[in-house]
């Protein structure tokens, strides 16, 4: 399997650029765990085996949802810091509030 090259960055208000870097780095460790577990599917042999697996399987569901805590946090400082006025403000946090209900 190639290398693929890095994804640029694209500059914008949802996220800074330095959040950016931090969640794509952590969902590439995802995405490094994932292809281990695979490999210890395809390699298992005993019954014991499904133990390393489990344990690989549950390290990569912690990061990946210590991932979207990451992106949960950064969404609300960005945006809380990025309002115009006490009215945005409030419109940006009941925004996170659906967000939040709607993924948690």
């Amino acid at each position: 399997m190639a290398d693929t090259p890095p994804l640029k960055i694209i500059e914008g208000s949802a996220l800074t650029a330095q959040q950016k870097k931090d969640l794509l780095h952590r969902l590439a460790r995802v995405e490094g765990q994932l292809r281990g577990v695979q490999k210890l599917i395809a390699k298992a042999a005993e019954p014991a085996d499904c133990d390393g697996i489990a344990q690989q399987l549950s390290a990569a569901r912690k990061a990946l949802d210590r991932s979207f805590l990451t992106l949960l946090t950064s969404s609300m400082l960005t945006h809380t810091e990025n309002a115009k006025s006490v009215d945005d403000a409030l419109g940006r946090a009941k925004h996170l509030t659906a967000f939040l209900e709607k993924y948690v």
